[in-house]
């Protein structure tokens, strides 16, 4: 989860988001460097007085700084494109949960088993227990199996909400009407944190989004005390 005064994006929780922040410093490095190279154009241009009459009228150096700016785009859009697909790509997934937003709370169920779907609302701040985190912790979390690809199906019941987890590299709209999918694995345990991504109302605030990572038979134990009660 993020932390006060925190820069950066969230650690990493899933091969996907390593890809995202892989490639975020690789674009970041770009950016440096055609920042340095324009900044010491400028400032040759202003600050130094010498000039070469052939840079002023020169077919070479329009060709060089035509084509440089087209190999740079190139180097950026083939991992672009390649982390386009990847983010698309849906394998045979091990679980699949269907995910419905509501004016202002989650709800969710698992299309794999019986009987076995619940509403997720966020706990206020009179009744978080110790060490619980303010607006963000929900009296139901999602729980999935670790190593496991996870399917989530998403969708809406009323206006335009987003489930969104960072440090897992999911961002989905939730569409009224329209059913989007993303997935997930997350190769570790935990607990990841989550926020509507979209301005939905007045309580857009107040719909966390908390996913429970655990072994895979702690999993189906969950599954079967939950299906039982």
């Amino acid at each position: 989860m993020a932390t006060w005064s925190q820069f950066g994006f969230q650690d990493a929780s899933s091969p996907l988001m390593e890809e995202l922040i892989y490639f975020h410093d690789y674009i970041l490095v770009v950016l440096v460097l055609i920042t340095v190279v324009v900044f010491y154009g400028l400032f040759s241009l202003l600050f130094i007085n010498n000039t070469n009459r052939f840079f002023l009228d020169s077919q070479g150096v329009e060709t060089i700084w035509t084509i440089i700016p087209a190999f740079i785009l190139v180097f950026i859009a083939f991992p672009s494109l390649q982390l386009l697909y990847l983010i698309d790509e849906v394998n045979d997934p091990c679980l699949t949960i269907k995910v419905l937003g509501h004016q202002w709370y989650w709800s969710y169920e698992y299309t794999d088993y019986c009987n076995l779907d619940f509403d997720s609302y966020m706990i206020s701040t009179d009744d978080l227990s110790f060490g619980s985190l303010r607006l963000l912790e929900v009296d139901n979390r999602v729980v999935v199996p670790c190593h496991n690809s996870i399917r989530v199906l998403v969708s809406s019941s009323d206006v335009l909400h987003s489930w969104a987890v960072p440090s897992l590299g999911v961002k989905m709209d939730a569409v009224p009407g329209r059913l989007n999918q993303v997935t997930f694995l997350s190769p570790r345990n935990g607990v990841f944190y989550g926020q509507c991504s979209e301005i939905c109302g007045s309580s857009h605030s107040f719909m966390p989004i908390v996913i429970e990572v655990v072994p895979f038979e702690t999993f189906e134990g969950w599954v079967f005390s939950f299906v039982n009660d």
